[in-house]
């Protein structure tokens, strides 16, 4: 620690796993700064993980400075590591729910809920990508299906726009397969099919789900389930050409 009693106060960081959120260990980087009368003053604090979305931490930062407040004149970090250990899964909760009466309200405009249909050309490291892809769904909050039919493999997404353009990042920009030697690699073979604006005639998926079909009609079906029969015929039949 590097402590100056009159300038700064003194900062740290702390590393913590809380178990069983979102069935995967979350890690989160906490920063406290405490000011030079701590504890008569509240702490800064800063939250980050990379299983949360950036919102999801500023929740979390939220929560922490309510509990902080609770604590004035007390020393306090280890009741609130205590606390978020024990909350997180509460508020990450919450914070979804907030987030989906959000989306509710802003449909129509640009924030509103959005669709993406992604073509890939092929999958090397089928099980690492697979549950890759599903591990940014689940943190994005984004719902839809990761389809594969013969040889043709698609993502179909719906979610808040700004987490379908933060997809799109990790899947072009992180090492997500690997190529012909076995070296771990970027996608470099994906075609984006759509991307539009949920409309009303729609039906929005309610999770996320990996599914595999033996027939185009299968695969069909599920487009028009969804009623997406104009999306199916308008890009899907050219891929088997």
């Amino acid at each position: 620690f590097l402590y100056f009693p009159e300038m700064h106060g003194i900062s740290f960081k702390i590393q913590i796993c809380v178990k069983e959120l979102l069935d995967t260990d979350v890690l989160l980087k906490l920063l406290f700064h405490l000011p030079v009368n701590y504890p008569s003053t509240l702490p800064d604090i800063s939250v980050s993980s990379d299983q949360l979305t950036r919102a999801q931490c500023m929740e979390v930062k939220d929560k922490l400075l309510e509990q902080a407040k609770k604590h004035l004149c007390e020393p306090m970090v280890h009741d609130l590591i205590l606390w978020v250990q024990q909350h997180l899964k509460d508020v990450i909760k919450q914070s979804a729910t907030v987030c989906n009466e959000k989306t509710t309200l802003s449909k129509g405009t640009e924030d509103g809920i959005w669709m993406l249909l992604l073509h890939l050309d092929h999958m090397r490291a089928k099980a690492k990508y697979v549950k890759t892809v599903e591990k940014w769904a689940s943190n994005l909050r984004l719902t839809g299906r990761l389809m594969f039919m013969g040889k043709i493999i698609l993502i179909l997404l719906q979610g808040d726009r700004s987490s379908i353009k933060e997809y799109m990042v990790l899947q072009k920009t992180s090492k997500i397969d690997v190529d012909s030697s076995g070296k771990k690699c970027k996608e470099k073979m994906m075609s984006v099919l759509c991307e539009t604006e949920v409309q009303s005639q729609h039906k929005r998926f309610q999770s996320f789900e990996v599914k595999e079909y033996s027939t185009l009609e299968e695969l069909q079906k599920e487009f028009e389930t969804a009623g997406l029969t104009t999306l199916f015929s308008e890009f899907v039949p050219p891929l088997l050409r």
